[in-house]
């Protein structure tokens, strides 16, 4: 471990595994162009459920990255989230033959929702339709919410701190700030993050029980935050791996900072509570820019939530305000999961992506299917909106009542505002 200089968290390295795209750069093309790739349901076994319409991965071919010995002892949750972890220390300069000698340095954070449930409904069809003696000695490790940490580490040998959140959609964000306190207290490196695959038909049923799901048949009209036309979210798959690493550590070997860790707050306020959930989310943004030592004037864009349920947006909305004061109605607000889906516990590890990308390139990329806004919010909309963002706001709830927010701060490597709009 590195001596206690400069502990401050820095994310030195972004993977991404999405719906729009299969590589961070394609992810932020399609991000900041504000394109919607929400379709209907391809999945086999899906076609007859009253869910029609998500994210899907569409491009992705684990076997391309990923070791068959690794392949069929995980489910589709665990290959993105492998996949995703060597991007981002690809991304990082952390790639094989670069990691330092001191294994006990890295460790692992991810969160998961849904776990691995694919694979498990592989499994129990083996076993009603063959027998006991055709299930695979797997199915015990391969659904359990723990096990994309456990891969990601054993495959790389990462021996330091290693977790794992399991938790509603706010545990994405649980798990960054959990790297973040872990790399303050010691620990150099921590890749972190969240992917999810809760698209097989037996995950898919267990989801049809939340009234905040989309029913909507139309792709262009199924996800629609703080408008007339919410009707629930879209779920998706997917997700991103970051690499998070004491800011001194990151520059004795000449890594870019991309941005940092700067304040994280949760709370609770119970299950569908929507409109409790105003007094919870403001509190968590309270924590969060107490511990960034951030006014709230300082916040130049927010990554809403947007559940796309009337109550739980108009709750929002209202957190903003009471967190923000005037501010919060005049801040730049944008959801661009609004084109790709609202992947649980991944949801907000991909805005926090975003987040860092909007900052490094001085634009925020807009809202998809969104246009009349029907809230006190200065959402963006239809383009993207270039913009000098120093700190990002993200926040998100989870379906159960968690409430979390999280302030990152620009990285040191980013260039004037007008440098980086000529290159997109």
């Amino acid at each position: 471990m590195s001596e206690p200089k400069d502990r401050h968290a820095a994310v030195t390295g972004i993977g991404v595994v999405a719906p729009n795209g299969t590589s961070t750069d394609t992810f932020w093309k399609a991000t900041q162009e504000g394109l919607s790739v929400l379709d209907r349901v391809t999945r086999e076994g899906c076609e007859h459920l009253p869910l029609k319409v998500a994210g899907e991965v569409r491009a992705f071919d684990p076997a391309a990255t990923i070791e068959e010995r690794f392949l069929v002892q995980t489910d589709r949750f665990t290959h993105y989230a492998m996949a995703a972890a060597d991007f981002a220390l690809e991304d990082a300069r952390l790639g094989q033959g670069s990691i330092p000698d001191a294994p006990y340095s890295i460790g692992v954070v991810t969160a998961a929702g849904s776990g691995g449930g694919e694979f498990g409904q592989r499994e129990l069809q083996q076993l009603w339709g063959k027998g006991s003696r055709f299930v695979g000695p797997y199915q015990s490790i391969a659904w359990f919410y723990a096990a994309s940490t456990g891969q990601v580490s054993i495959r790389r040998g990462f021996k330091g701190p290693c977790s794992v959140v399991a938790s509603d959609e706010a545990g994405g964000l649980d798990a960054l700030a959990h790297a973040a306190r872990a790399v303050r207290r010691g620990t150099d490196v921590i890749v972190a993050g969240s992917t999810e695959a809760p698209l097989a038909p037996y995950s898919m049923v267990c989801q049809l029980g939340y009234d905040e799901l989309s029913r909507e048949e139309d792709p262009s009209r199924a996800y629609r935050p703080f408008t007339d036309g919410a009707c629930g979210f879209v779920p998706a798959e997917g997700g991103a791996m970051l690499v998070v690493e004491s800011a001194d550590a990151a520059r004795e070997r000449g890594a870019d900072i991309r941005a940092f860790v700067a304040g994280h707050g949760a709370t609770f306020t119970g299950a569908s509570r929507w409109a409790e959930s105003r007094a919870g989310l403001a509190h968590a943004i309270g924590q969060a820019l107490a511990e960034a030592g951030c006014a709230p004037e300082e916040i130049d864009v927010v990554f809403a939530d947007a559940l796309g349920v009337p109550e739980a947006d108009r709750a929002e909305a209202l957190a903003l305000a009471d967190a923000l004061g005037e501010h919060g109605t005049r801040v730049p607000v944008t959801a661009p999961k609004t084109g790709f889906g609202r992947g649980y516990c991944a949801a907000p590890v991909l805005d926090t992506a975003a987040a860092v990308l909007a900052m490094e390139h001085g634009l925020i990329p807009p809202t998809p299917n969104v246009f009349d806004v029907c809230h006190d919010l200065d959402l963006v909309t239809g383009s993207a909106r270039v913009a000098e963002l120093r700190t990002a706001l993200v926040l998100s709830r989870g379906l159960m009542g968690s409430n979390s927010a999280l302030v990152l701060r620009r990285g040191t490597g980013s260039a004037p505002v007008g440098e980086r709009h000529r290159e997109l």
